[in-house]
Protein backbone atom coordinates (compact mmCIF):
# COMPACT_ATOMS: atom_id res chain seq x y z
CA UNK A 1 0.00 0.00 0.00
CA UNK A 2 1.37 3.54 -0.92
CA UNK A 3 0.52 6.48 1.38
CA UNK A 4 0.31 10.01 0.16
CA UNK A 5 -1.13 12.83 1.13
CA UNK A 6 -3.47 16.36 0.48
CA UNK A 7 -2.13 19.51 0.76
CA UNK A 8 -4.37 22.48 1.41
CA UNK A 9 -3.35 25.19 -0.85
CA UNK A 10 -6.39 27.47 0.99
CA UNK A 11 -5.24 30.34 3.43
CA UNK A 12 -7.35 33.22 5.39
CA UNK A 13 -8.04 35.98 3.05
CA UNK A 14 -6.57 38.24 5.58
CA UNK A 15 -3.03 36.20 5.98
CA UNK A 16 0.04 36.46 3.19
CA UNK A 17 -1.02 34.16 0.49
CA UNK A 18 2.67 33.98 -0.64
CA UNK A 19 3.73 32.83 2.96
CA UNK A 20 0.96 30.11 2.78
CA UNK A 21 2.40 28.93 -0.78
CA UNK A 22 6.03 28.51 0.95
CA UNK A 23 4.55 26.47 3.87
CA UNK A 24 2.86 24.14 0.92
CA UNK A 25 6.59 24.26 -0.28
CA UNK A 26 7.75 23.17 2.59
CA UNK A 27 5.29 20.46 2.81
CA UNK A 28 5.77 18.80 -0.18
CA UNK A 29 9.68 18.89 0.03
CA UNK A 30 8.83 17.24 3.71
CA UNK A 31 6.31 14.51 2.00
CA UNK A 32 9.00 13.63 -0.25
CA UNK A 33 11.86 13.60 2.33
CA UNK A 34 9.65 11.62 4.51
CA UNK A 35 8.78 8.54 1.94
CA UNK A 36 5.14 9.77 0.96
CA UNK A 37 4.08 8.35 -2.69
CA UNK A 38 2.27 11.74 -3.86
CA UNK A 39 1.11 14.64 -2.72
CA UNK A 40 -2.34 16.07 -4.10
CA UNK A 41 -4.61 19.33 -4.42
CA UNK A 42 -7.94 20.38 -4.35
CA UNK A 43 -9.62 22.33 -6.73
CA UNK A 44 -12.16 25.41 -6.57
CA UNK A 45 -13.49 28.38 -7.30
CA UNK A 46 -15.02 31.60 -5.61
CA UNK A 47 -14.23 29.85 -2.60
CA UNK A 48 -14.31 31.98 1.16
CA UNK A 49 -10.78 31.15 1.35
CA UNK A 50 -7.71 32.43 -0.35
CA UNK A 51 -7.48 29.03 -2.80
CA UNK A 52 -4.42 28.68 -5.03
CA UNK A 53 -5.62 27.24 -7.98
CA UNK A 54 -4.44 23.74 -8.62
CA UNK A 55 -3.29 23.74 -11.72
CA UNK A 56 -0.14 26.41 -11.52
CA UNK A 57 0.33 25.01 -8.23
CA UNK A 58 1.31 21.39 -9.44
CA UNK A 59 4.09 23.03 -11.94
CA UNK A 60 5.50 25.06 -9.24
CA UNK A 61 5.80 22.07 -7.19
CA UNK A 62 6.98 19.67 -10.06
CA UNK A 63 9.66 21.88 -10.26
CA UNK A 64 10.15 21.88 -6.30
CA UNK A 65 9.96 18.58 -5.62
CA UNK A 66 12.21 15.32 -7.68
CA UNK A 67 10.54 12.26 -6.86
CA UNK A 68 7.10 12.38 -5.41
CA UNK A 69 4.26 12.03 -7.57
CA UNK A 70 2.00 15.18 -7.80
CA UNK A 71 -1.88 14.76 -8.15
CA UNK A 72 -5.47 16.67 -8.09
CA UNK A 73 -7.67 15.06 -6.03
CA UNK A 74 -9.88 16.11 -7.14
CA UNK A 75 -10.06 18.44 -10.38
CA UNK A 76 -13.40 20.11 -11.20
CA UNK A 77 -12.99 19.08 -14.87
CA UNK A 78 -16.38 19.75 -16.27
CA UNK A 79 -15.99 23.42 -15.81
CA UNK A 80 -12.70 23.60 -18.03
CA UNK A 81 -12.48 23.30 -21.79
CA UNK A 82 -11.60 19.59 -22.59
CA UNK A 83 -9.02 20.81 -25.30
CA UNK A 84 -7.20 23.24 -22.77
CA UNK A 85 -7.61 20.16 -20.29
CA UNK A 86 -6.00 18.02 -22.38
CA UNK A 87 -2.91 20.44 -23.16
CA UNK A 88 -2.21 21.98 -19.76
CA UNK A 89 -2.00 18.18 -17.98
CA UNK A 90 0.08 16.90 -21.13
CA UNK A 91 2.39 20.18 -19.97
CA UNK A 92 2.40 19.05 -16.48
CA UNK A 93 2.94 15.91 -16.96
CA UNK A 94 6.12 17.26 -19.06
CA UNK A 95 7.06 20.07 -16.26
CA UNK A 96 6.91 16.61 -13.96
CA UNK A 97 8.75 14.20 -15.89
CA UNK A 98 5.86 11.97 -15.74
CA UNK A 99 5.01 12.21 -12.39
CA UNK A 100 1.27 13.60 -12.81
CA UNK A 101 -1.59 11.64 -11.49
CA UNK A 102 -5.47 13.45 -12.54
CA UNK A 103 -8.34 12.53 -10.55
CA UNK A 104 -11.63 14.78 -11.74
CA UNK A 105 -14.91 14.93 -10.10
CA UNK A 106 -18.12 16.43 -11.22
CA UNK A 107 -18.10 18.78 -8.33
CA UNK A 108 -20.97 19.43 -5.68
CA UNK A 109 -21.30 23.35 -5.68
CA UNK A 110 -23.88 25.26 -8.08
CA UNK A 111 -22.15 28.53 -7.73
CA UNK A 112 -19.36 27.33 -9.28
CA UNK A 113 -20.64 25.25 -12.61
CA UNK A 114 -23.21 28.51 -12.95
CA UNK A 115 -20.07 31.00 -12.61
CA UNK A 116 -18.88 28.74 -15.74
CA UNK A 117 -22.35 28.40 -17.73
CA UNK A 118 -22.10 24.35 -17.03
CA UNK A 119 -26.01 23.41 -16.64
CA UNK A 120 -26.25 21.58 -13.26
CA UNK A 121 -26.67 18.41 -15.34
CA UNK A 122 -24.44 19.09 -18.00
CA UNK A 123 -21.55 18.76 -15.40
CA UNK A 124 -21.91 14.96 -15.70
CA UNK A 125 -22.42 14.17 -19.21
CA UNK A 126 -19.08 16.53 -19.76
CA UNK A 127 -17.52 14.12 -17.21
CA UNK A 128 -18.25 11.27 -19.06
CA UNK A 129 -17.54 12.55 -22.47
CA UNK A 130 -13.93 13.95 -20.86
CA UNK A 131 -12.61 10.86 -20.19
CA UNK A 132 -12.30 9.34 -23.25
CA UNK A 133 -11.44 12.75 -25.02
CA UNK A 134 -8.39 13.02 -22.73
CA UNK A 135 -7.20 9.94 -23.45
CA UNK A 136 -7.33 9.83 -26.95
CA UNK A 137 -5.64 12.99 -27.24
CA UNK A 138 -2.91 11.88 -25.02
CA UNK A 139 -2.71 8.99 -26.99
CA UNK A 140 -1.94 10.92 -29.97
CA UNK A 141 -5.26 10.27 -32.14
CA UNK A 142 -6.61 12.93 -34.42
CA UNK A 143 -11.06 13.26 -33.38
CA UNK A 144 -13.30 15.28 -33.63
CA UNK A 145 -15.08 16.67 -30.92
CA UNK A 146 -18.21 18.70 -30.27
CA UNK A 147 -19.64 19.70 -26.89
CA UNK A 148 -21.33 22.22 -24.96
CA UNK A 149 -18.31 23.55 -24.70
CA UNK A 150 -17.17 23.91 -28.35
CA UNK A 151 -16.51 22.12 -31.25
CA UNK A 152 -13.18 21.27 -33.28
CA UNK A 153 -12.34 19.15 -35.85
CA UNK A 154 -9.44 17.16 -36.74
CA UNK A 155 -8.22 17.54 -32.76
CA UNK A 156 -5.03 16.47 -31.72
CA UNK A 157 -1.77 17.19 -29.78
CA UNK A 158 1.70 17.87 -30.93
CA UNK A 159 2.78 17.87 -27.19
CA UNK A 160 1.99 14.33 -25.75
CA UNK A 161 2.59 13.50 -21.69
CA UNK A 162 5.84 11.73 -21.10
CA UNK A 163 3.62 8.84 -19.36
CA UNK A 164 2.65 6.43 -21.79
CA UNK A 165 -1.33 7.23 -22.80
CA UNK A 166 -1.29 10.21 -20.23
CA UNK A 167 -1.61 10.54 -16.51
CA UNK A 168 -3.88 7.71 -14.50
CA UNK A 169 -7.02 9.51 -14.66
CA UNK A 170 -9.20 8.85 -11.57
CA UNK A 171 -12.61 9.63 -10.87
CA UNK A 172 -13.79 11.12 -7.40
CA UNK A 173 -17.28 9.68 -6.27
CA UNK A 174 -19.16 9.81 -3.44
CA UNK A 175 -22.68 8.25 -4.51
CA UNK A 176 -23.86 5.29 -6.10
CA UNK A 177 -24.54 6.24 -9.66
CA UNK A 178 -21.28 8.03 -9.69
CA UNK A 179 -19.16 4.68 -8.34
CA UNK A 180 -20.97 3.12 -11.61
CA UNK A 181 -20.15 5.76 -13.73
CA UNK A 182 -16.51 5.75 -12.77
CA UNK A 183 -16.55 1.85 -13.54
CA UNK A 184 -18.34 2.53 -16.81
CA UNK A 185 -15.77 4.63 -17.77
CA UNK A 186 -12.88 2.14 -17.13
CA UNK A 187 -11.19 4.26 -14.26
CA UNK A 188 -10.30 4.10 -10.72
CA UNK A 189 -12.87 5.20 -8.26
CA UNK A 190 -10.72 7.76 -6.26
CA UNK A 191 -12.90 7.07 -2.45
CA UNK A 192 -13.98 9.66 -0.23
CA UNK A 193 -13.15 10.87 3.19
CA UNK A 194 -16.31 9.56 4.29
CA UNK A 195 -17.85 5.71 4.33
CA UNK A 196 -16.91 3.15 7.04
CA UNK A 197 -15.72 -0.42 6.76
CA UNK A 198 -18.71 -1.81 5.83
CA UNK A 199 -20.58 0.59 3.49
CA UNK A 200 -16.61 0.62 1.84
CA UNK A 201 -17.13 -3.39 1.25
CA UNK A 202 -20.75 -3.09 -0.30
CA UNK A 203 -19.88 0.16 -3.07
CA UNK A 204 -16.46 -1.65 -4.13
CA UNK A 205 -18.72 -4.66 -4.70
CA UNK A 206 -20.85 -2.61 -6.70
CA UNK A 207 -18.17 -0.95 -8.47
CA UNK A 208 -16.02 -4.24 -8.98
CA UNK A 209 -19.42 -6.08 -10.28
CA UNK A 210 -19.77 -3.30 -12.71
CA UNK A 211 -15.88 -3.78 -14.14
CA UNK A 212 -16.37 -7.22 -14.39
CA UNK A 213 -19.94 -7.05 -16.44
CA UNK A 214 -18.01 -5.01 -19.12
CA UNK A 215 -15.15 -7.31 -19.13
CA UNK A 216 -13.04 -3.92 -17.69
CA UNK A 217 -9.73 -5.87 -15.06
CA UNK A 218 -10.56 -5.86 -11.48
CA UNK A 219 -6.61 -5.66 -11.16
CA UNK A 220 -6.21 -1.28 -10.85
CA UNK A 221 -5.48 0.98 -8.31
CA UNK A 222 -7.97 1.20 -5.42
CA UNK A 223 -7.06 4.83 -4.36
CA UNK A 224 -8.91 6.53 -1.34
CA UNK A 225 -8.37 9.74 1.14
CA UNK A 226 -9.00 10.04 4.42
CA UNK A 227 -8.44 12.96 7.37
CA UNK A 228 -5.98 11.68 9.62
CA UNK A 229 -3.91 12.30 12.42
CA UNK A 230 -1.45 10.38 14.69
CA UNK A 231 -0.80 10.43 18.40
CA UNK A 232 0.47 9.00 20.92
CA UNK A 233 -2.98 7.40 21.65
CA UNK A 234 -6.21 7.03 20.29
CA UNK A 235 -7.70 9.63 22.87
CA UNK A 236 -4.88 12.47 22.40
CA UNK A 237 -5.14 12.33 18.76
CA UNK A 238 -9.39 12.81 18.68
CA UNK A 239 -8.49 15.39 21.48
CA UNK A 240 -5.50 17.46 19.02
CA UNK A 241 -7.82 16.89 15.65
CA UNK A 242 -11.50 17.19 16.65
CA UNK A 243 -11.76 20.94 16.58
CA UNK A 244 -10.12 21.60 13.57
CA UNK A 245 -12.75 18.75 11.88
CA UNK A 246 -15.25 20.34 13.77
CA UNK A 247 -14.14 24.19 11.85
CA UNK A 248 -13.44 22.32 8.46
CA UNK A 249 -16.66 20.59 7.86
CA UNK A 250 -18.84 23.32 9.57
CA UNK A 251 -16.97 25.36 6.22
CA UNK A 252 -18.85 22.62 3.60
CA UNK A 253 -22.10 24.71 3.32
CA UNK A 254 -22.81 22.80 -0.24
CA UNK A 255 -22.24 19.13 1.15
CA UNK A 256 -25.61 18.38 2.43
CA UNK A 257 -24.25 15.30 4.40
CA UNK A 258 -21.16 17.13 6.58
CA UNK A 259 -24.00 19.11 7.89
CA UNK A 260 -25.61 16.37 9.74
CA UNK A 261 -22.57 14.72 10.30
CA UNK A 262 -21.86 12.31 13.36
CA UNK A 263 -18.29 13.52 14.27
CA UNK A 264 -17.31 10.78 16.89
CA UNK A 265 -18.72 8.25 15.07
CA UNK A 266 -16.84 9.45 11.84
CA UNK A 267 -13.10 9.70 13.62
CA UNK A 268 -13.36 6.11 15.06
CA UNK A 269 -14.78 4.63 12.02
CA UNK A 270 -14.13 6.14 8.94
CA UNK A 271 -10.72 8.03 9.48
CA UNK A 272 -7.49 7.39 10.29
CA UNK A 273 -6.61 8.69 13.81
CA UNK A 274 -4.81 7.10 16.15
CA UNK A 275 -1.64 5.32 17.44
CA UNK A 276 1.01 4.21 15.03
CA UNK A 277 -0.05 0.54 15.66
CA UNK A 278 -3.70 1.21 15.49
CA UNK A 279 -3.34 3.71 12.37
CA UNK A 280 -1.07 0.88 10.72
CA UNK A 281 -3.48 -2.26 11.91
CA UNK A 282 -6.44 -0.02 10.34
CA UNK A 283 -3.95 0.09 7.60
CA UNK A 284 -3.23 -3.18 6.98
CA UNK A 285 -7.01 -3.83 7.25
CA UNK A 286 -8.27 -1.90 3.96
CA UNK A 287 -5.41 -3.20 1.75
CA UNK A 288 -6.18 -6.65 3.23
CA UNK A 289 -9.95 -6.71 3.03
CA UNK A 290 -11.25 -3.88 0.69
CA UNK A 291 -8.26 -4.03 -1.91
CA UNK A 292 -7.02 -0.50 -1.38
CA UNK A 293 -3.56 0.13 -3.16
CA UNK A 294 -3.46 3.78 -1.92
CA UNK A 295 -4.23 6.32 0.81
CA UNK A 296 -3.82 9.89 0.24
CA UNK A 297 -4.13 11.32 3.52
CA UNK A 298 -5.13 15.19 4.62
CA UNK A 299 -2.99 16.38 7.82
CA UNK A 300 -3.50 19.92 7.65
CA UNK A 301 -7.39 21.60 8.68
CA UNK A 302 -8.75 24.80 8.68
CA UNK A 303 -7.23 26.89 12.06
CA UNK A 304 -4.14 24.46 11.93
CA UNK A 305 -0.58 25.72 12.05
CA UNK A 306 2.25 24.80 9.72
CA UNK A 307 4.45 23.72 12.29
CA UNK A 308 1.76 21.26 13.51
CA UNK A 309 1.24 19.60 9.89
CA UNK A 310 4.73 19.75 9.45
CA UNK A 311 5.16 17.53 12.93
CA UNK A 312 2.36 15.04 11.54
CA UNK A 313 4.55 14.89 8.14
CA UNK A 314 7.43 13.54 10.02
CA UNK A 315 5.61 11.29 12.40
CA UNK A 316 4.01 9.48 9.95
CA UNK A 317 7.15 8.91 7.90
CA UNK A 318 9.06 7.68 10.76
CA UNK A 319 6.00 5.81 12.75
CA UNK A 320 3.67 4.51 9.88
CA UNK A 321 5.21 4.54 6.39
CA UNK A 322 8.19 2.42 7.17
CA UNK A 323 5.96 -0.03 8.69
CA UNK A 324 3.06 -0.44 6.10
CA UNK A 325 4.20 -2.61 2.54
CA UNK A 326 4.66 0.38 -0.13
CA UNK A 327 5.57 -2.55 -3.45
CA UNK A 328 4.66 -0.67 -6.36
CA UNK A 329 1.27 -1.94 -8.41
CA UNK A 330 1.43 -2.08 -12.44
CA UNK A 331 0.82 1.25 -14.10
CA UNK A 332 -1.08 -0.18 -16.32
CA UNK A 333 -3.52 -0.85 -13.93
CA UNK A 334 -3.57 3.10 -12.65
CA UNK A 335 -4.89 4.10 -15.89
Amino acid sequence: MRISCFLSAQFDPSASAVDGIDGVLAQAAAAEAAGFHAVYLGHHYLARSAFVQPIPLAGYLARATSRVRIGFGVLLAPLLNPVALAEDLASLDVLSGGRLTVGVGAGYRRRETAAFGVAWDDRLRRLREYVPTLRSLWNGETVDLAGSWGEVPGASLALRPVQPGGPPLWIGAFAEPAIRRAARLDAPWLIGPKGNDAELARLLGIYRADLAERGFALDREYPMTREAYLGDSYASAVAAVRPHLERQYAGYKSWDEAQSLDLDRYLAEDCLVGSADEIVDKLRRWQTDLGITEVSLRHQFVGADQDEAMEQLARFGAEVIARVDTAPTGREASR
